[in-house]
């Protein structure tokens, strides 16, 4: 067929919407040359006419034409309202497997809606005139074929970006005009909802683009303008001549609208523009509150936390369960059904072989009772059905820091695709009509900040208008935003009293806590608040834990007390290890952890960060680690099995272990100095006549290990020298009066403000572990390779560095073995993607082999003929403590000769005695010696130190009594077991 055939035909055509929209079809296949529902699809599976759908108003209805992953086609007679199809094919889009293209036609126009997910809807009108035009014509092809050629290139991701931006920048200038930031949050609010109106259609005739088009004329009267607008959508009536739906909800309430000035309009003006109905409110919410925030402003244009990572949280926690509660439902349903289309069945055979008096009497006994069946199967089918509905409408979701509200309005959305599921499903079974109930009511949230309070209710209902306009369903009105209490503006966990607060009842939890460092809490938020939570947790928290902890053991105290089901939240990743770890142990302990991502990228606050997302509580759903179902998962995010015991969160601290490992002093104030500072100073006299060297010691922090030492010095008064004696170290002293005191004395904690000439945690016992020692064995804190190297004792550690208080190299090669690497990785923290070693998770807990322990090796030493030193022990143990040690000093040797090649460097002595030698690179060697870093060694691994790792490991292993197999062992039972090993000691101490 012909364009000119097609369109002579249909012209003049008469025939109604059921006569004539199957022919209509069938033609356009043909003019399109492709193949008819029929052709192609005998049996109807995936493109079909009058495709199995129930429309949402109760009647009985179908797509008229479907084809999968293409379309969805719903007719209407010539110049009928082709909106209204339009919305019926919204209502129907679940049931036709959400296709790509929604399209209406009377036979006269043909409307292609775009409903591609995560794009900004796109409309194509084609008249019949337009199908002589082969690029209109083209379309229409797509549609049948090619689908994807119709995407559109705006996402409503870059959408709301923009318009986040622009209305970011905008808010941003009130503020620095000095008005108000509540006052500019509420008016900004008032105008993006008024946008947002406008372009959905409950504005009325373009109003408020139209009065700032006239109020850029006479900024004079905008201000009021604007309050008479807002007045009217506070209560309805009439704004001119043009009728004013009833508003409410508090919004516009509070009417006092900012001067604005011409810049200001015109930008409200280009912002106008913009398709507000197709803004994603999820993302706006956060980016606009950067706009709002003066602490956020400089990340307005930082990336966002995008829905899909959100919905890892959503989805098991909220969704899924109910999910599995409908599949359950829906079988129950399906049983009932089959039981009664049997009986009914048997019923009707029966009665058609019926030939005598008595089997005409049992047939009618029968059809009797297969009708009573009926009856009584249909009412419990419908009573299934209003027990889920029930379930849905009173299910609510918690977030207990729900910021702008976009974790609020992804449960909701979901929560109404499910629901709307349930209704299209009730309907296909021909029940009567159900109505959607499932509304902002089904969200509560906790929120300390008034910006993002305020954003996150109007996030909540711009996402509930557009579900319900997307899917086809009108809205309420009388008012639109009924007044429901879903945000609390306070503290999640302390009261302004410094009591615990109550949160609500709720379903479930879900929510991503402020991420606070446990070493921060104090600095930032203050002593009282401090204090408060430390009285309020003690016992439940650490001290020491990341501020998010606190989210989760309330969220694990609401499901213990039974007012909640479950929780899903997200943290740093450092929650796997040190004083985080133990508050998943104590939801180990009540509850179960069933869903977990480990370590995860995510976005805080505009910053790139690495996550844990855990989901916790009472479920029937299978443990899931990482996207894997696993047998178990424990506190420190690791998968357990059923058959061996290899949760590594009930290692105990060792005994034998205690009192060797410490972190590195830290100073709190800036006591650094360079070398040639130091230097310069170590020459200087004293009044008392002692030299600067008592308070100058070289200082080393983590990057100095594993990087190349920085030649750093740091200013040292010990850990008792009074003010009094310090001032005696006359330059040294004055240089910590002018560049430590003024900052000191205003320190949160006493002590520190009253010594501020003193380091802030100087680590007494560290020192007193190491002063009798030639050297000790250091390792950074935070580093891509668990590594261990030697240092002078003359060296300050910094915080950085994690020190073992041991100067043999038995200690020194068990801790660079295989198997003290894999169990510091697994018991250790993380800082981002880096691990972390931790004394007490990772040291403590570390089970050395029998007479090679910490204690065993905490006396005298002796030097072998080799250089390695070994401990006095027992007898039975020397062989392998001298295996060890000779492995480890030759390991350490090859290590330094690589690190500092003697052709490249020169050795010199410090100025004065009883410092390392400094290490200086010749001058043609400079720039390679800087490359040369135990980080770069580690990651080359060449032949030499994988050689010398493994005879280490061979060593190690005898000492285990693994020597037969140690090859063959994996790394899960290496760890299985040092645990064992561990749990056996741990019960004995």
């Amino acid at each position: 067929m012909t364009p000119e055939q097609f369109i002579a035909k249909w012209q003049i055509s008469t025939l109604k919407e059921s006569s004539g929209s199957q022919e209509h079809f069938i033609d356009l296949c043909r003019l399109l040359n492709e193949p008819t529902p029929a052709e192609i699809d005998p049996v109807g599976a995936c493109y079909c006419f009058e495709r199995g759908a129930k429309k949402t108003t109760g009647s009985d209805g179908w797509a008229d034409v479907w084809k999968r992953n293409c379309f969805g086609w719903e007719y209407k007679g010539k110049r009928k309202n082709l909106n209204e199809a339009f919305v019926q094919l919204h209502r129907y889009a679940p049931a036709l497997e959400n296709p790509p293209l929604l399209i209406v036609s009377d036979m006269e126009r043909i409307i292609i809606h775009t409903a591609f997910n995560g794009t900004v809807s796109k409309e194509h009108v084609l008249q019949l005139d337009d199908l002589r035009i082969p690029a209109r014509l083209q379309l229409l092809k797509w549609a049948f074929s090619e689908p994807e050629r119709l995407r559109p290139t705006l996402t409503t991701a870059a959408l709301t970006e923009d318009a986040a931006r622009q209305f970011g920048q905008l808010a941003q200038t009130l503020c620095e005009r000095g008005h108000d930031t509540q006052q500019v949050a509420h008016f900004c609010q008032q105008m993006l909802f008024c946008f947002f109106a406008e372009d959905i259609g409950l504005l009325p005739n373009k109003l408020f683009s139209e009065l700032l088009k006239n109020g850029q004329k006479r900024l004079e009267h905008l201000p009021q303008t604007l309050t008479n607008l807002f007045n009217t959508m506070a209560t309805g009536g009439f704004f001119g001549n043009d009728p004013v739906d009833w508003f409410n909800s508090g919004l516009f309430d509070a009417a006092a609208p900012l001067p604005l000035t011409g810049t200001d309009v015109q930008k409200l003006r280009k912002l106008a523009e913009l398709n507000w109905s197709a803004i994603e409110p999820s993302i706006f919410g956060t980016l606009f509150e950067r706009g709002l925030d003066p602490n956020q402003r400089e990340q307005l244009g930082a990336h966002y936390t995008d829905p899909a990572s959100i919905m890892r949280l959503v989805n098991p926690v909220v969704l899924d369960p109910l999910r599995e509660e409908w599949a359950a439902a829906k079988l129950t349903i399906h049983q009932l059904l089959e039981k009664s289309t049997q009986q009914q069945q048997e019923a009707d055979e029966l009665s058609k072989s019926q030939v005598t008096t008595k089997a005409k009497k049992a047939a009618e006994k029968a059809l009797k009772a297969a009708l009573s069946f009926n009856t009584k199967t249909q009412n419990q089918i419908e009573n299934i059905f209003r027990d889920f509905f029930n379930r849905l409408q009173n299910f609510r979701v918690l977030d207990p820091a729900c910021g702008s509200g976009n974790f609020l309005l992804l449960a909701l959305r979901g929560l109404k695709n499910l629901e709307h599921e349930v209704i299209l499903e009730s309907e296909r079974l021909g029940l009567p009509r159900s109505f959607i109930a499932v509304g902002p009511e089904n969200v509560l949230g906790i929120e300390l900040n008034s910006y993002a309070a305020e954003l996150a209710r109007v996030t909540v209902w711009i996402g509930e208008i557009q579900w319900m306009l997307n899917h086809g369903f009108s809205l309420a009105k009388n008012p639109i935003l009924k007044t429901i209490h879903i945000i609390d503006q306070r503290d999640a966990v302390v009261n302004a009293d410094g009591s615990e607060p109550n949160w609500p009842a709720a379903d479930v939890i879900v929510g991503n806590p402020p991420f606070l460092g446990g070493s921060k809490k104090r600095s930032i938020l203050g002593d009282d608040y401090f204090t408060a939570l430390e009285t309020i947790y003690s016992g439940r928290i650490p001290a020491g834990a990341d501020l998010v902890t606190y989210w989760f053991e309330k969220a694990r105290m609401q499901i213990e007390m039974g007012k909640s089901n479950a929780a899903g939240l997200v943290s740093t990743n450092s929650i796997r290890g040190g004083a985080n770890r133990q508050v998943l142990e104590r939801i180990c302990e009540t509850t179960t952890i069933f869903n977990a991502w480990s370590d995860e990228p995510w976005i805080n606050s505009g910053a790139a960060v690495r996550v844990s997302l855990i989901c916790f509580g009472n479920t029937k759903l299978k443990p899931v680690l990482n996207n894997a179902e696993v047998a178990a998962i424990y506190a420190d995010l690791t998968a357990g099995n059923n058959e061996v015991t290899s949760d590594l969160t009930t290692a105990k601290s060792l005994v034998e272990n205690a009192g060797a490992s410490f972190q590195g002093s830290q100073k709190i104030g800036a006591f650094d100095i360079s070398g040639d500072l130091a230097r310069e100073w170590l020459t200087l006299p004293n009044p008392h006549g002692k030299p600067n060297s008592n308070v100058l010691k070289p200082s080393w922090n983590g990057l100095d290990v594993t990087r190349r030492p920085r030649d750093g010095w740091i200013i040292d008064f010990g850990v008792k020298m009074p003010e009094m004696e310090a001032a005696f170290y006359e330059v040294p002293f004055d240089y910590v009066v002018t560049h430590v005191k003024p900052e000191r004395i205003k320190n949160n904690r006493a002590v520190r403000a009253k010594y501020w000439w003193r380091h802030g945690d100087p680590q007494p016992a560290m020192r007193s572990a190491l002063k009798d020692l030639p050297r000790y064995i250091a390792t950074s804190e935070v580093a891509k390779h668990r590594i261990f190297s030697w240092l002078n004792a003359a060296i300050l550690p910094d915080k950085r560095l994690i020190i073992i208080a041991r100067a043999d190299d038995v200690i020194f090669g068990i801790l660079n073995s295989h198997f003290h690497e894999i169990w510091a990785l697994r018991t250790g923290a993380s800082l981002g993607l880096t691990p972390c070693y931790r004394p007490s998770i990772t040291f403590e807990t570390f089970p050395f082999p029998m007479g090679l322990t910490p204690a065993d090796t905490n006396g005298a030493i002796e030097t072998l003929d080799s250089g390695a030193i070994i401990p006095t022990v027992a007898a039975e143990y020397r062989d392998h403590a001298i295996a060890i040690a000779e492995a480890a000093f030759q390991l350490n040797q090859l290590r330094e000769n690589w690190l500092n090649p003697p052709e490249w460097i020169e050795r010199q002595p410090e100025i004065v005695a009883g410092y390392p030698e400094r290490i200086i690179a010749k001058p043609a060697f400079a720039a390679q010696l800087k490359q040369r870093t135990l980080t770069n060694l580690y990651n080359k691994r060449p032949a030499w130190l994988v050689n010398a790792h493994v005879k280490l490991d061979q060593a190690v292993a005898a000492a285990y009594g693994w020597e037969n197999n140690a090859a063959e062992l994996n790394e899960a039972e290496i760890l299985q077991r040092l645990l064992a090993l561990n749990l056996a000691r741990g019960k004995a101490d």
